[in-house]
């Protein structure tokens, strides 16, 4: 049942929009487990917008990285979060260390640096 009339939208709209709420609730539950969006300890309103706008700028961003990879935004970060890259400058020498990067790291980072077109 929907307020929408059917001159806007067609029944079998109205159901394939009700089928892709997971999808919203899918954001709001990784906004408040894996973003943590809460608990906010802001009092003032520029600090709780400056908040959910970082809370959400960073969702965009999981979900993004989701889409691109095809991997929960856990298991993103679990892979990649032990990369490190180290610059270290002594007595005017400065030495870089790039990370050691296995295949599997690549392809996400390939993955999310190269979206795929789909047209």
């Amino acid at each position: 049942m929907t307020n929408i009339p059917a001159t806007v939208m067609a029944a079998g709209e109205v159901i394939g929009s009700y089928h892709d709420l997971w999808h919203v609730e899918q954001s709001f539950r990784m906004s408040k487990t894996d973003l943590r969006a809460r608990p906010m300890f802001h009092r003032t309103r520029d600090a709780i917008e400056a908040h959910l706008t970082i809370v959400f700028t960073a969702l965009a961003v999981s979900r993004t990285v989701q889409n691109r990879t095809g991997l929960a935004v856990g298991n993103v970060i679990k892979q990649l979060r032990p990369l490190r890259s180290a610059t270290i400058a002594i007595n005017g020498t400065t030495q870089r260390f790039a990370p050691d990067i296995s295949t599997e790291q690549q392809a996400i980072l390939d993955a999310i640096n190269n979206p795929k077109v789909t047209h």
